[in-house]
C-alpha cells in the first residue's frame, strides 16, 4: 500500500463511498419487493417504461456533473434492470 498521504485519502473516502453504494442498492432492492408485492396484490403490472423514462428525466435535471447524460442514463438502466433482476432472485428463494 501506498505511504503518499493523498493516495491514502482518496483510498479511504471511495471505500466509504462505495459502501454507501452498496447500502443503498440493498435499500433499494428490498423497496422494489415492496412495490412488486404491492402491486401484485392489486393486479398491476411491476414493469412502469413510462416511470424508468421519468425518473432518468428527473436524474439527468438533478445531476451537477461530471457524470455525463449518456453515462447517467447507461447506469441508470442499468441498475433499474439489475434491480429487477435481483427482485426475481429474492421471490425465487422464498
Amino acid at each position: 500500500m501506498s505511504e503518499d498521504p493523498i493516495i491514502q485519502s482518496c483510498r479511504e473516502q471511495i471505500a466509504s463511498l462505495d459502501r454507501q453504494i452498496l447500502e443503498a442498492l440493498n435499500s433499494r432492492i428490498r423497496l422494489v419487493e415492496r412495490l412488486r408485492t404491492h402491486k401484485a396484490a392489486r393486479g398491476l403490472s411491476f414493469h412502469d417504461a413510462a416511470q424508468e423514462d421519468r425518473l432518468i428525466a428527473r436524474l439527468n435535471q438533478a445531476n451537477p456533473g461530471p457524470l455525463s447524460e449518456e453515462g447517467l442514463a447507461e447506469l441508470f438502466r442499468f441498475i433499474l434492470d439489475w434491480t429487477k433482476r435481483e427482485v426475481a432472485r429474492l421471490r425465487k428463494r422464498a
